[in-house]
This record gives C-alpha cells, structure tokens and sequence, in this order.
C-alpha cells in the first residue's frame, strides 16, 4: 500500500522556505527608496522619478563553475558577492546606476544554514553596489540538483539619463585605456582551472607557490563590484567607453565597446601579474594570447579616455593603471610586451 503523499514527502519544505524569507527580510540593510513593495509579495513594484529620459539598463548572469569549488569546501559566502558583481559591473559599462538586484536560487534540498550564508554573500555585494536587493526565487527541485548542490542567478537593474550612456562611438585615436585592478580570477575560467586540479591532483587546502594561501582562498576571492570607483570617475571626468572584463578577457570584451577601424594595444608589462595567474601561467603554459583571452588577468575593468582626461582621472583614482592605447585598425586587441 502506497504511503500517503504531500509535498513535504516529495522533498519540498514548504516551511522552510518561508522561513528562509524572512531570514532575508532579517538581512537586508539597504532599503530601496523607490520600492512600494518587495520581498514577499509576488513582485517588486518600483517607480522612477528625478530622471528627465530615464534609460534601463538590465542584465543578468550567473557564477558559474566557481559554485562547485564554493560547495567542495563548504564555504558559501562569498559567490552571493560575485553574483552581483557579474550582473551589476555589466551594467555599470553605460553609465549607469545600480537601481535593484533580484536573485533566483534553485537547490535539490533549501538547507537555510547553507542558504543564510549565500544571502549573507549578497546582501554584502548588494550594499557595495549601493543597490536593494528588492526580491528573487528560491526553488528546491528534488531530484533535479543532488541535495548538496545550488545555482544561482542574478538580475541587475540600472538607470542612466538617455543623454549620458557610455556607448564608445567618441573613442579616437590616441585614445588612452585605463584598467581598475581585479581581485584574482574573479568568475571566470573556472571550468579550465578546475580541469587542472583534476589532473594534476592538485590540493585546494595546499599552499602552492607563489600563492600566499591555500588554493581554495585564492579560487573564492569575490570578484570586485566596481561601482563607487566608476561614481566617483563619471561625476567627474569624461570616459568614452568601459568594458567589464569577464569571459573572453580583455581580447574579446574590449573590442565589444570600440569603433570599427580602430584597434587597443595592451601593455601587458604595465599590468601587475597577480600570484595566481603566474601559478596558472606556471601549469597550463597557454600563449599568451589564449591566457589574456581565458582570464582576466589582473585587470577587471577597463576604461578609454582622451589623453587630457588621463592624468584627472588617475588623481582621482590611484589605483588606476595605464595599460594601453588606441591606434588606427582592425577593430580588435593586441598584447604586447
């Protein structure tokens, strides 16, 4: 005689699902100013005022294979930060303002201490982004993920004055690109990476040099979220085009943000190697070229300038490095020594 059937039998916990709501309202420190209703209810409903032509920017992706390192090691605080990063620096390449961030999480089993981590994670990327995190999805799909695995995906929503979208068409010759140090790996590239822990059997608990840390640490570094630098940048100097430097690195993003006819020349001299692109460099012995166009390789933003914009920009900003210019040609990238 088959037992009697309910959802929670079927391995949905209903109640742990609303618990796991209001471990998020518990969570969230950012209140969106705009917002007439939130987490909780079926949608987020929010207004836009003080904008004479408001443009919305959205974008949305995930974390990709880095979840699997995060969940190898039991550490789940950290991808919810990258989450965010990838949806809001994508966002940030026009121009334009964080307004809000939604998630969606689908896991084989909701276990709320792993969970209250992830929200932890972005919440945090959230508050650095000055964006609300205004609502999301959490679906527990038995049978469809193993109860030990999770996904995340992430919706990024920003607003710019029509008249004042970064789209590159002013790039010109002569032109000089600027580039915001990354983190390390940020999101991107893991899948090679966690190819060659496989075959070389290597330790995540390990110190390898020249790493300073174990390998793990290194693999989970967030990816930066990069909006208070570019505030800071676009209240106050003119930048002709951004690119977000993510999958394909600086050889196919940046060309994504340039006219035709005109082709960036990187320094890659001018670029401090970060330990743990030496440590792959070290093991995989790609080109060059197939490195700059796998990781980001210590850059994780760039930005295109005119000459007399330069020096204003990097006194506001130190941390901004000279890595290249603008020449007449195929539109594309060339690394160079």
């Amino acid at each position: 005689m088959m037992k009697k059937l309910n959802y929670k039998s079927a391995g949905v916990n209903i109640d742990e699902g609303s618990r796991f709501v209001e471990v998020i309202k518990e969570k969230l420190s950012i209140k969106p100013q705009y917002v007439i209703d939130s987490i909780g209810g079926f949608a987020s409903l929010t207004s836009i005022s003080n904008y004479k032509e408001p443009v919305i920017v959205s974008s949305t992706d995930g974390v990709g294979t880095k979840l699997l390192i995060a969940q190898q090691v039991n550490i789940h605080n950290t991808v919810g930060i990258d989450l965010v990063a990838m949806g809001v620096n994508d966002m940030l390449v026009y121009g334009a303002r964080p307004f809000f961030f939604l998630d969606y999480i689908a896991c084989g089993k909701l276990k709320l201490d792993v969970m209250e981590k992830v929200i932890e994670g972005i919440v945090a990327g959230c508050n650095e982004a000055e964006c609300p995190l205004v609502g999301g999805e959490t679906a527990e799909m038995p049978d469809f993920y193993p109860e030990d695995r999770y996904d995340l995906a992430g919706f990024a929503v920003g607003i710019v004055e029509k008249d004042s979208i970064i789209d590159g068409k002013m790039v010109k010759e002569g032109d000089v690109i600027l580039g915001l140090p990354s983190s390390g790996l940020h999101s991107n590239g893991f899948s090679l990476v966690r190819r060659l822990i496989r075959e070389e059997n290597l330790s995540l608990d390990k110190i390898y040099l020249p790493l300073e840390k174990p390998l793990y640490k290194e693999l989970l570094k967030p990816t930066r979220i990069y909006w208070k630098q570019l505030k800071l940048l676009l209240e106050n100097v003119k930048i002709k085009a951004i690119a977000h430097i993510t999958g394909g690195g600086i050889i196919d993003n940046l060309p994504r943000v340039l006219p035709d006819g005109l082709r960036a020349f990187i320094k890659a001299n001018s670029i401090p190697k970060l330990p743990i692109f030496n440590f792959l460099d070290e093991r995989l012995k790609l080109p060059q070229e197939k490195m700059y166009r796998t990781f980001n390789m210590g850059i994780g933003m760039v930005l295109v300038v005119s000459q007399e914009e330069r020096e204003k920009a990097i006194e506001l900003l130190p941390e901004l490095l000279t890595i290249g210019e603008i020449r007449t040609g195929e539109r594309g990238v060339s690394i160079e020594e």
